[in-house]
């Protein structure tokens, strides 16, 4: 048998009613299985939403406890175990040295906004002070910075 005598005219006209009355059936029964829209608009009830009133919580004030172990922070607020940020360099960074002093070998450079806690100084050298700052994230980033380009912050 050939491909002639298997599609001729009649099968494939057979074929295009059938699938003319399978569209035909489908699109009528959408039509009618399709709930009509309204037309007129109401109110819909709103949701109720309860919030309770506040209870009266105590005032109590807190009040200061000094730690007479704490190190007491020099005149721009850094000390030892606090937080510096790095600020005033105009973009250009602050290099963080090995040792305190300008002859201190640069190991890294710090950006402006950058946090660091300060774990050691204040040591005084070449006109400034330093101190010893190690990068909160990351143990590597650590070393000496003049504190004319830090400023104290509180803990984060």
């Amino acid at each position: 048998m050939n491909a002639r005598q298997l599609f001729n005219k009649w099968v494939v006209l057979g074929a295009l009613i059938v699938a003319g009355c399978l569209t035909l059936v489908t699109v009528i029964s959408i039509g009618w299985t399709t709930p009509l829209r309204s037309t007129d608009v109401g109110f819909a009830p709103a949701q109720l939403t309860v919030i309770f009133a506040p209870t009266a919580t105590p005032d109590v004030t807190p009040t200061a406890t000094i730690d007479p172990f704490a190190p007491s922070p020099t005149p721009t607020g850094l000390a030892v175990g606090g937080y510096a940020q790095i600020t005033g360099t105009n973009g250009e960074g602050l290099r963080i040295r090995a040792a305190p002093g300008l002859s201190g070998e640069p190991v890294f450079l710090g950006f402006d906004s950058e946090v660091f806690l300060v774990q050691d100084g204040p040591r005084e050298s070449d006109g400034y002070v330093w101190w010893y700052l190690v990068a909160p994230y990351d143990d590597a980033r650590a070393g000496w910075a003049a504190a004319d380009f830090l400023t104290y912050i509180p803990a984060p």
